[in-house]
């Protein structure tokens, strides 16, 4: 865990405006008084943001990269971490070396799935070093979901391991999209078959 408090029930965000993200989503806040929050299983979040200007966001991802180019790019980690550095570098006009960065999720959550979790932190840690962004916490792997609760002003994070009902429903909404996602076998031509071009 990352923030660890005395008292277990307290909620550290409890007098911010938290905007949640599911996959696929990113977002930066300006305002100091707004946090976001998101829930992962083998999903990934990247939180950047720069911390001498209190500007930051997060993003949520499924896979590290689409098995084909037609797919909504924000749910694939390197369109989502270029959409992420991109949207703070226009709001803080700095550089990419001056972010840094907080990693969440990658969980083993439904054995069904392989291990999707451990390729998404695999993936987010190589990008960020690639480039230049320090990454200064995550919260990677296990086999349960979490809540993350990021507030971009500050650079904090809270994890919180998601009850038992939240991460039956995470299981079975990853394992439709990742159906969704995986690659389609074509077909081979039949000997009759009409070829077009």
């Amino acid at each position: 865990m990352l923030s660890q408090n005395a008292e277990p029930s307290a909620d550290p965000f409890q007098s911010l405006r938290l905007q949640s993200l599911v996959e696929g989503q990113c977002r930066v806040a300006i305002d100091p008084q707004i946090g976001l929050t998101t829930l992962l299983g083998s999903c990934v979040a990247a939180c950047l943001w720069d911390p001498r200007r209190g500007i930051g966001g997060m993003n949520h991802f499924l896979l590290p990269e689409a098995h084909n180019g037609g797919e909504d790019g924000l749910r694939f980690g390197a369109f989502a971490m270029e959409q992420l550095i991109n949207a703070i570098l226009r709001e803080t006009k700095g550089a990419r070396e001056s972010l840094s960065a907080k990693l969440f999720g990658g969980g083993k959550i439904l054995a069904a799935l392989g291990d999707i979790g451990a390729r998404n932190g695999d993936f987010a840690r190589r990008f960020l070093k690639d480039e230049g962004i320090a990454l200064v916490a995550s919260d990677l792997g296990g086999t349960r979901a979490r809540r993350v609760m990021f507030h971009p002003a500050s650079g904090r994070a809270f994890v919180r391991l998601a009850p038992e009902r939240d991460a039956a429903r995470l299981q079975d909404v990853e394992s439709r999209r990742m159906n969704q996602s995986a690659p389609r076998a074509i077909a081979p031509a039949r000997d009759d078959a009409i070829e077009l071009f």
